[in-house]
Order: C-alpha cells, then sequence, then structure tokens
C-alpha cells in the first residue's frame, strides 16, 4: 500500500487482520457487525477478544 501511495507509512501500523470479534459470523452481514464491533470497541478503549488474537483457522 505505501509503494502504491495509498497509505502513509506510519498509517500502516495501524492496519490490523484480521479484523472482527469472534462471534460465529457465517454471512458478510454478520461479519459486518463483527468488524463494526471491533472498530467500535476499540474507539472506546474495550479490551476485546479480536480474531487477529485467536490461533488456527477462522472458519472451521
Amino acid at each position: 500500500l505505501a509503494e502504491a501511495g495509498v497509505a502513509d507509512p506510519a498509517d500502516l501500523d495501524r492496519l490490523m487482520s484480521p479484523i472482527g470479534l469472534d462471534i460465529g459470523a457465517r454471512t458478510p452481514e454478520e461479519t459486518a457487525v463483527s468488524i463494526c464491533a471491533e472498530i467500535i470497541a476499540r474507539r472506546t478503549g474495550r479490551n476485546v477478544p479480536s480474531l487477529r488474537d485467536g490461533s488456527g483457522d477462522i472458519h472451521s
């Protein structure tokens, strides 16, 4: 992204992947809720279990 000029290199440290709370989302709509929930939780200073903190496959 930085090489393509899309993002400032300093901003790349803020990117997370995968993103979302582990709520067992299966549909695109549920995935969107999971992502929005994590964004809100991080913005408000909550300590929540993110998918990025897990180990193993996201979908089984």
